[in-house]
């Protein structure tokens, strides 16, 4: 059995650009993150509004996201993918100048947030077509453990800087930062080949989408794989609640917010490096059911830990655990879909990827906000592990997924 994290997907040139480029982009994609949440709550002192910075980022995603998957089943991926760069940087600059020369209502940010979220309906699908094309089946789930490292890496440093950067020059920083990771953005994007839909390609509007739905509907793997991902996310996701933690356990001190999510990243790194234990293994099903129950429970736990440092422990277990479901997800995901409802299935990954934990942001803000943060932490962490269990029995399909040689 393997056991470290394999790089020879870093071995192709077109694959390395690609992946140097989504290392800097998601490091200023993580402070932007941080920078956001602490200027909405700095503003309001509110777990609500926090929550709403997700929700902010999560409706665009839901509304458009079908739609924009469809529309890349039709077009040049490449292409498309670098309109929808262009579109999110224009946003990032537009954060810059309010963070920098006089900070808008709470409101405003959140609008600059959702249309920057349009943009990211339609560029992750078009990204998460791309290994598929670039890297043979064998090779695809270490491609996507090295995507997986790299996000997890810029979670590192990235909440950890940004906090820095927030008791130094404020906010506006922490924006200018995530300007400039696009210029790198590019740079990945401009190195790829053409990437026209293979086989028939999608019908226009809601017959295209109607499409994707009705294959979803009709692949268990697939649509059990973004079940267990749904409950995960939606049920027992923390970010929201980190600022009323932070003030809870740390004084509300700013060089202590960013290491919530670093304590998260740490995890994911530590399985990233160590991910050929579960990239090599024959039922990557299993590996994704065991990983959902794990973060649930580690989350859990995170709720009722009454030391602080102990309390960060356990998210490093979370993150070892996130991400060995994702990328057992992912591998599962684009293994068992046909190029021609690449798109449209990555839309529906996304929504369940990155809206999902928005919505579950919103979520844990109002619990918290009609409870208290750890009822809210605890009961959702126990949750999610009864809706994966409840997934895993009744999607054997899922359990038996087996992996390419």
């Amino acid at each position: 059995m393997k056991l470290l994290l394999d790089v020879e997907p870093l071995r192709l040139p077109v694959f390395r650009r690609l992946f140097v480029g989504r290392v800097f982009s998601g490091f200023g994609t993580q402070m932007t993150l941080v920078a956001v949440m602490f200027q909405v709550w700095d503003t309001t002192g509110s777990t609500v509004w926090t929550g709403a910075v997700g929700l902010a980022q999560a409706v665009p995603i839901i509304v458009f996201g079908l739609f924009a998957g469809s529309l890349v089943d039709r077009v040049d991926r490449r292409r498309f993918y670098l309109i929808t760069l262009v579109g999110q940087a224009a946003c990032s600059v537009l954060l810059v100048v309010q963070g920098f020369f006089g900070h808008l209502p709470v409101v405003g940010v959140l609008a600059i947030v959702a249309v920057q979220s349009c943009f990211v309906a339609g560029g992750g699908p078009a990204s998460r077509t791309f290994l598929p094309r670039l890297l043979p089946p064998g090779q695809l789930a270490a491609g996507l453990a090295l995507n997986r490292i790299a996000f997890q890496g810029s979670m590192l440093l990235g909440p950890a800087l940004a906090g820095l950067l927030l008791g130094w020059v404020g906010v506006g920083g922490c924006y200018l930062v995530d300007v400039i990771a696009f210029g790198l953005a590019f740079y990945g994007a401009f190195g790829l080949p053409e990437m026209l839909p293979d086989g028939e390609l999608s019908r226009p509007g809601l017959r295209g989408v109607a499409d994707g739905l009705v294959f979803l509907v009709r692949a268990p793997v697939v649509r059990g794989a973004l079940l267990t991902d749904l409950a995960a996310m939606v049920l027992s996701m923390p970010i929201s609640l980190f600022p009323l933690v932070n003030a809870e356990r740390f004084g509300g001190d700013p060089r202590t917010f960013g290491l919530f999510l670093t304590a998260i990243a740490v995890g994911g790194v530590v399985a990233s490096v160590f991910s050929g234990v579960f990239t090599s293994s024959a039922r990557p099903g299993v590996v994704m059911l065991v990983g959902s129950v794990g973060w649930g429970v580690s989350l859990a736990l995170f709720g009722v830990a009454s030391n602080p440092w102990v309390g960060l422990g356990f998210l490093v277990l979370a993150g070892v655990s996130d991400t060995m479901s994702v990328v057992s997800r992912g591998a599962i995901i684009q293994l068992h879909t046909p190029d021609s409802m690449l798109g449209r299935v990555a839309a529906a990954e996304q929504i369940v990827g990155q809206a999902g934990p928005d919505v579950g942001n919103m979520r844990a803000g109002l619990v918290a906000g009609a409870t208290s943060g750890t009822f809210s932490l605890v009961s959702g962490g126990l949750l999610c592990v009864a809706a994966v269990a409840l997934v895993g029995a009744s999607t054997p399909a899922l359990r038996k997924a087996q992996a390419p040689v």
